[in-house]
């Protein structure tokens, strides 16, 4: 049964809830995982009530639940129903989309996020911040590994003033490339 909480709308906790199972289940955690790594402060039970939209999240708790995720708070909320789906959630990047090395050819490469955290060097934070906006552009947030196509590539690769080449081998010295 939807929230009936007074000046809630019941369908907007239902689509709230919907985020918060999805972004919860993107960082392959359980409801019982949650309520260990929250330290008890989000039960299994009331968890599972503001996914089913039984319960209302309050904004303080809402802004910590996304901390727990390690997600911006937005992220844990449906989009804008009046506003397009990409609108406001990130950059969207166009492309051909072939392969630097053999045209024609679509080109991903898979970027390890928990290396990243550990990684030295100039480029860090720029890496960390565009890496993050592409995680909020596909509203991808399992946190340990990130594919990224070719045409990131080449804004990455503009970013730090490198050709696609030189990045990738970049990526490879900087152990962020996963097989």
């Amino acid at each position: 049964m939807p929230s009936n909480q007074e000046g809630v709308d019941p369908e907007y906790a239902v689509a709230v809830g919907a985020r918060l199972r999805t972004v919860r289940r993107q960082k392959r955690l359980s409801l019982q995982a949650v309520e260990k790594a929250s330290r008890l402060e989000f039960k299994a039970s009331v968890l599972g009530a503001y996914e089913r939209g039984e319960r209302t999240i309050s904004v303080p708790r809402l802004q910590r639940l996304a901390r727990l995720y390690r997600v911006p708070v937005d992220q844990l909320l449906p989009p804008d129903a009046a506003e397009p789906p990409s609108a406001g959630r990130g950059v969207a990047f166009h492309s051909n989309g072939e392969n630097p090395e053999t045209p024609g050819k679509p080109f991903k490469i898979a970027v390890d996020l928990l290396r990243l955290s550990e990684v030295q060097g100039p480029e860090r934070e720029l890496l960390r911040r565009f890496l993050a906006s592409v995680q909020v552009q596909r509203q991808d947030f399992n946190g340990e590994v990130l594919t990224i196509r070719s045409e990131d590539l080449r804004v990455m690769a503009s970013m730090l003033g490198q050709n696609l080449t030189t990045l990738l081998k970049r990526l490879e010295e900087l152990g962020l490339l996963r097989g």
